[in-house]
């Protein structure tokens, strides 16, 4: 992380600010004791690195790497900081009632994570590191943006809080409401089928969410589920399927695993070694010994 975005801690729990603010702090020894607070504004609230328990009204929540608290106005809280010579890191958002009026304005996408943690009293949104990597990659935006002196930087930055909140409450409403057996069954066909296809292409979690108009984590878990493989796996298994088949019909070795999107040689060997117990070039032999 770099250290020039980080801001020193601070006990003040009031916006300077009308619409909203953003911190990345990185403490250790901080004050022993915290009192129970709360603010006429939203805290998001992303842990990163810490012995931490987050408590909320009269429950307390050990914390762990890319979990997303979200702190609704009025609703008193505490971070209990449990080892005080542990590293102590997090990000903290905060964005006022008015400015989630003024989203709500405009679509009622950006406040389904509100609503629902108003409602629902549930607070703590766990996230893998793929998941919460994304999320990270754009709060570092925004603070990098906060930072700048670039041209078109306060719309730019509007842009950036705008998509970071929308982003949110995507993710935590495709977890809330799966897509019905026959819509999810579709979407994984029809992964295989691209990757099928384009096997001599990049191909990633960011260009398959992008194809599909899903979010990373949705299109892993449900072809996780359905093939009992990641999709690198299946795609290398697929790859090293297309190589075999290339060299078994007299193709270059070289040719053949550079276009199939292997990017040298000793990965390319080991795998193929791993998955069919010889080498690509005695593949090659057996065949011509035929």
């Amino acid at each position: 992380m770099k250290k020039n975005l980080q801001t020193e801690f601070s006990t003040r729990q009031y916006m300077l600010s009308k619409d909203f603010e953003i911190y990345y702090y990185n403490d250790r020894n901080l004050p022993p004791h915290v009192e129970m607070h709360a603010h006429n504004y939203y805290e998001f609230y992303f842990f990163l690195e810490g012995n931490v328990k987050i408590q909320i009204r009269d429950q307390q929540y050990p914390l762990q790497y890319g979990d997303l608290i979200l702190i609704p106005p009025h609703v008193y809280h505490r971070a209990v900081v449990q080892d005080m010579e542990l590293p102590y890191r997090r990000f903290v958002f905060w964005i006022s009632q008015e400015y989630c009026n003024h989203l709500l304005d405009i679509s009622s996408d950006y406040v389904y994570l509100q609503q629902y943690v108003q409602i629902q009293n549930d607070y703590i949104f766990h996230n893998d590191r793929i998941t919460f990597n994304t999320i990270q990659s754009r709060i570092l935006r925004l603070i990098e943006e906060q930072r700048s002196d670039k041209f078109g930087r306060a719309p730019q930055i509007t842009l950036c809080v705008d998509d970071l909140i929308l982003h949110l409450n995507r993710l935590v409403y495709e977890r809330n409401n799966p897509q019905n057996p026959q819509v999810i069954e579709s979407l994984y066909q029809n992964v295989i089928q691209y990757i099928e296809d384009h096997l001599d292409e990049t191909l990633s979690l960011d260009v398959l969410a992008s194809e599909f108009y899903v979010s990373k984590y949705h299109i892993a878990h449900v072809f996780k589920e359905n093939m009992g493989l990641s999709i690198h796996q299946y795609i290398t298994k697929k790859r090293l399927t297309a190589c075999r088949e290339a060299i078994q019909g007299g193709g270059n070795i070289t040719h053949t695993y550079q276009m199939f999107g292997f990017g040298d040689y000793s990965s390319f060997y080991r795998a193929f070694k791993k998955e069919y117990g010889i080498s690509p070039k005695d593949c090659q032999d057996m065949v011509s010994l035929s």
